[in-house]
């Protein structure tokens, strides 16, 4: 492991998650790009959208990302897409984080090109997170205002809601497309066991920032097909201040009122180590923490 190099990871995610060739497709521009390497695919129907995550030298994300934007213009039609996440493009988002030897302003400037780029291709671009060129944009919650369907038509007529790059109105197939620079994303679905979807969302509205739950954490209730649960999809933006026990112990609390309780969880993608760590200090009680840290662990001296 070359420790001097310059490393960004990418977690763009694609408004397809029912056709397995599209995503694959997608996947294969990322894939035959020099210097990056694919870490995670995920993707459901459910959702109806694709997760990819990924890594690479700076240059080399840009490009990825904006080859494999190009093939999600070709393949995916959002004039007949449907799905239960918010979204408003064939490419929904795409952040820039840095990993190694990389600024927060180095990402910033990539996601800027990649604004640049995609721009040209007929599709408007939004700035959100540290890129974001108005504070209302820093949560991506207020760029999707109205979904696909809704924004749509306002991008048109809506000062607020013109794009920081392209033109103001949609892609005919792609829609519009989120880009910025952020930490490292924290996904953990909660599945509660009951059918019932309605619990699930009045959980989620207790957890979401925006409705007074926890500080950085953006969560919404899903109906999972051919479940005997559903789940609290839960995204956490900074899980070095809201840690996931606490989202978790949250849904936990807010679940029971409604006599149900948490069966299981999921990460979606990879997550950082420390994200684990922090919460196994919780659940562990442990009280020398200081040993939780990543050079306490055996495997931090295997490269030698």
């Amino acid at each position: 492991m070359d420790k001097k190099r310059k490393i960004v990871e990418s977690v763009p995610n694609y408004s397809e998650g029912s056709d397995g060739k599209v995503v694959e497709a997608i996947v294969d521009e990322i894939r035959k790009t020099p210097k990056t390497n694919i870490i995670d695919i995920q993707y459901d129907s459910d959702y109806n959208r694709a997760v990819i995550t990924f890594v690479g030298e700076p240059e080399a994300v840009l490009q990825a990302n904006i080859a494999a934007s190009k093939k999600a213009l070709e393949l995916i039609d959002m004039t007949k897409h449907k799905g239960q996440h918010p979204r408003i493009g064939a490419t929904d988002v795409v952040p820039f984080v840095p990993a190694q030897n990389v600024s927060m302003e180095e990402c910033i400037e990539l996601s800027k090109k990649y604004a640049k780029a995609m721009a040209a291709e007929g599709v408007p671009i939004y700035l959100y997170e540290e890129a974001a060129t108005r504070p209302e944009r820093r949560n991506i919650d207020n760029i999707r205002v109205g979904d696909y369907e809704g924004l749509r038509e306002t991008i048109k007529t809506n000062s607020d809601h013109k794009p920081d790059f392209g033109p103001s109105k949609f892609h005919p197939k792609g829609g519009a497309t989120v880009t910025g620079a952020r930490m490292a994303l924290v996904c953990l679905n909660i599945n509660l066991g009951t059918t019932d979807v309605k619990v699930a969302k009045r959980v989620a509205r207790r957890v979401h920032l925006a409705s007074g739950g926890l500080v950085n954490i953006k969560a919404m209730g899903t109906a999972i097909e051919g479940k005997d649960y559903v789940q609290v999809g839960i995204s956490n933006i900074n899980f070095k201040k809201t840690p996931m026990y606490r989202q978790l112990e949250l849904v936990r609390i807010e679940a029971a009122r409604y006599g149900v309780s948490v069966v299981g969880t999921e990460l979606v993608g990879p997550i950082p180590l420390e994200s684990v760590l922090n919460s196994l200090e919780y659940y562990l009680q442990i009280n020398n923490p200081k040993h939780l840290k990543e050079e306490h662990l055996i495997e931090h001296y295997f490269d030698f």
